[in-house]
């Protein structure tokens, strides 16, 4: 039986992807896991799009909006947006450049770090517990949070994992449900320019997020805008330095560094499926999916797929048009994508501007995330030489 969860696999997934878009781009993976994988671009691009057919609501946590459908959704999504906003992820940029500085100042006469553990995870961390308001004492708390939230995912495969993993996660909404009410009430009695103080003021046509939908939406963030974004920056490092021609390319043709970070979220999808149920029987590819069965449509595989992308196995930092589809698309496309987009394009300068001869130092081997979900390293020890110090 093949195994798409094994480390091996989600180290690097492509060569079974591209068999199963060839042989199989609709599967189905028995019980206890029990659900339907679609591999290939037309098929996840479908099931993505088409809202009316292919249901949000799956087993997950409550009140997070992405497991939602209209009306609910777009009423949350609404509001959601009105405290969430461009013109404050633009904001975020000079603590993302002050952050991303300190953390390299800590490590840069080393000569060594690890780069999951003391800058890609730290960064967004720190930007997001900052953006929603959480004191800086506090971000060892914020952390423990991420990491019980992420391995939710162990909870679709059964077993003795899967218990612990929805045990740990139930303490620690509890815990965080009581954080936040305490944070809710000194926001109402003295409001900041924080994100929590914007959630508690959105109001559209009368209406206004609960503490619960609230609650729901910062365990999104914990998790997403954390984990997102420190893969990306992550699987940029690893395309890149498999990839010399490539780095070199970017080195001497900065303007690239844009195409290039859309080209390592479609070559490596930091996210690599989401969930979906049909809310009839559905036929894909010959196959029929039972209504309220569970859909996983595979974006990792629909990026590399070669009716869709000219050389898709070839890393290519100029890659344009680009259409993948990292962030999902249409109704439930990635809230947070802007900002993800915005730490990379400030963390890859800075690593690549005063890490010198950067390289990996087990290119082969690193330890996939842990959780079912993602794809990227859980460590990613390098090596480099100290460029100049910044001012």
């Amino acid at each position: 039986m093949i195994d798409f969860f094994s480390d091996e696999a989600r180290r690097n997934p492509y060569p079974l992807y591209a068999q199963m878009r060839e042989s199989s781009p609709v599967f189905h993976v028995p019980p206890p896991f029990d659900g339907w994988l679609v591999f290939d671009y037309q098929g996840v691009n479908r099931v993505l799009n088409d809202a009316a057919l292919f249901s949000s609501r799956v087993p997950a946590p409550p009140h997070w909006f992405i497991f939602s459908d209209p009306p609910n959704h777009t009423k949350m999504r609404g509001l959601i947006s009105r405290a969430f906003t461009p013109r404050m992820i633009t904001d975020l940029e000079p603590q993302i450049r002050q952050l991303s500085k300190q953390l390299i100042d800590k490590v840069i006469e080393s000569g060594a770090m690890d780069l999951v553990l003391d800058y890609s995870v730290p960064l967004p961390m720190k930007v997001i517990a900052h953006m929603i308001g959480i004191p800086p004492d506090d971000w060892a708390i914020y952390k423990k949070w991420s990491d019980t939230i992420l391995r939710l995912s162990y909870s679709r495969s059964g077993g003795p994992e899967a218990e612990k993993s929805v045990r740990e996660f139930n303490e620690v909404a509890a815990e965080m449900s009581a954080y936040l009410q305490q944070m809710s009430r000194e926001r109402q009695k003295t409001p900041r320019e924080d994100l929590l103080t914007r959630l508690l003021q959105a109001e559209v046509e009368g209406q206004r997020l609960t503490h619960e939908e609230i609650l729901g939406f910062v365990q999104l963030l914990v998790v997403g805008g954390q984990d997102t974004t420190a893969n990306l920056i992550n699987n940029a490092i690893v395309s890149l330095t498999e990839n010399p021609d490539q780095l070199e390319r970017l080195r001497t043709e900065p303007r690239l560094l844009t195409t290039a970070i859309e080209e390592v979220l479609r070559y490596r999808a930091p996210l690599q499926w989401v969930m979906r149920t049909p809310k009839q029987e559905v036929e894909l590819h010959g196959q029929k999916i039972p209504a309220g069965k569970l859909v996983l449509p595979v974006i990792g595989s629909a990026n590399r797929d070669a009716k869709q992308f000219a050389h898709a196995e070839q890393f290519d930092i100029g890659r344009d048009p680009n259409p993948h589809i990292a962030f999902g698309h249409g109704i439930h496309a990635c809230l947070g994508a802007a900002l993800a987009r915005l730490e990379a394009r400030i963390a890859l300068p800075d690593l690549l501007g005063r890490l010198k001869d950067l390289e990996l130092e087990t290119p082969e081997s690193w330890p996939p995330r842990r959780a079912l979900h993602v794809h990227g390293p859980d460590r990613l020890p390098v090596r480099f030489k100290p460029a100049a110090r910044q001012t």
